[in-house]
């Protein structure tokens, strides 16, 4: 994974990153899959980074070549909602799509996918890493921040919902005026995520009654948020709904599920 101690991602700096690695990471993949033909190739087209973007269609262009194979474009957020929902087994869920640039309330209505509310600025996987580089923690910073939240206690901060969107960007801004003020980092940390995790329920919660289902998948990066999750989780129970979340090492980003979509 590309990491950085002390900025977020600088595109060409993580396409570079991409480029001196995807030989070997393709090579070992094949090695344990212990695959004799390959008929398609996959590769994420996009939403995502131009520069990683364009490393991953030339590396899938070289490797179709090579092995005679077909080539297919997949857009990358339905990789995350299929693979989700292949791996959990639920059938017609509220997905929570959650990432670095990501944040949606998305369902399935009329076979298709529908998006009923989203982040109306920064995705809340760019507002925790936003933060964290406030902080000096580096990228990727959700893991730290949960971390750092489990010393804090609460203090009050914008809560903002509109509808069914949500807004991250003046908590964050709250937060660094704070920090400048000598609040507690642990306090801090503890109260992004209590805030910005309630403000993802109640906005899941209304999508479940509004849809009428009984499933909640929470995907993307920010799923492996264990805060996160127990706060869904209660929500689903008490509306006697199922809760599922992708497992770990699948919810960031990952080739099984460009793979799978295609």
């Amino acid at each position: 994974m590309y990491k950085s101690e002390t900025h977020g991602i600088i595109p060409n700096e993580a396409a570079n990153h991409h480029k001196s690695l995807y030989h070997s990471i393709i090579k070992e993949a094949l090695e344990k899959a212990n695959v004799k033909k390959i008929d398609l190739i996959a590769f994420s087209r996009g939403p995502g980074l131009g520069p990683c973007l364009h490393v991953g269609r030339d590396a899938a262009i070289e490797y179709a070549k090579e092995l005679n194979a077909d080539i297919i474009g997949v857009n990358h957020a339905a990789g995350h909602l299929s693979l989700g929902q292949w791996l959990t087994k639920t059938k017609d869920p509220v997905f929570l799509y959650l990432s670095g640039a990501n944040t949606q309330i998305i369902a399935v209505e009329n076979k298709r996918f529908r998006i009923f509310g989203e982040a109306l600025d920064i995705a809340i996987g760019n507002a925790l890493d936003k933060f964290a580089r406030e902080l000096g923690l580096g990228f990727p910073g959700g893991p730290l921040i949960e971390q750092l939240a489990k010393k804090g206690k609460y203090i009050e901060l914008p809560y903002i919902v509109k509808g069914m969107d949500v807004s991250f960007s003046g908590l964050v801004t709250k937060c660094s005026e704070l920090l400048k003020k000598g609040i507690p980092k642990e306090d801090l940390c503890f109260s992004l995520q209590e805030t910005a995790f309630a403000m993802l329920t109640e906005v899941t919660e209304r999508a479940l009654a509004h849809c009428e289902k009984n499933e909640v998948l929470l995907i993307g990066g920010v799923a492996a948020n264990k805060r996160l999750c127990n706060m869904l989780s209660k929500m689903c129970k008490q509306r006697k709904a199922k809760f599922k979340v992708v497992p770990s090492q699948y919810s960031g980003e990952n080739a099984a599920m460009i793979a799978i979509t295609s």
